[in-house]
């Protein structure tokens, strides 16, 4: 084991089995949850945006996917190194008329948008959030656009000190 760290130990997610990402980042010394879904698709696509960001700062991290399997938890493989491609963007205007399809992309980028907004608050220290908070959140995720979603979670994790 000579090029390989040895990965600290990641702690299981509280709650019911869904989508997790657990991130690591040797400078704080502790897990936090980067990303939940029902779905693995979104929390993979949220992995590798985050990793581009922490690297970007020129910083280390350590990502562990947990997710369900047969009623419990399972720890899967989150392939550091091998960032996930970027999910197409939503429509603008919200999905064409009559298109299953297209609702299912644009609530799944939506909540994507929610999540990356809810890390932002996180980032900043704000997590207990009531039922006003969410429909805020909520409101601002239907509205806004991926890109300025990032920036307004950039925002809110740079006042949290998360430089």
């Amino acid at each position: 084991m000579t090029d390989m760290q040895k990965r600290p130990s990641c702690p299981r997610p509280p709650g019911a089995p869904r989508w997790v990402a657990m991130f690591h980042r040797p400078a704080q010394d502790s897990w936090t949850v980067g990303a939940e879904s029902p779905d693995r698709d979104p929390v993979l696509y949220a992995v590798g945006d985050m990793t581009q960001t922490v690297r970007a700062r020129g910083e280390e991290m350590t990502v562990v996917l947990w997710g369900p399997e047969d009623g419990g938890w399972r720890r899967y493989d989150a392939a550091p190194g091998r960032e996930p491609a970027p999910a197409p963007a939503a429509p603008a205007r919200g999905p064409a008329p009559g298109s299953a399809g297209s609702a299912k992309l644009a609530e799944r980028m939506t909540d994507r948008r929610h999540q990356v907004l809810m890390a932002g608050l996180s980032k900043a220290g704000l997590y207990d959030l009531g039922a006003e908070d969410g429909e805020a959140v909520r409101a601002m995720a239907d509205l806004l656009d991926e890109p300025t979603v990032r920036r307004v979670a950039h925002w809110l994790s740079v006042a949290g000190g998360g430089r």
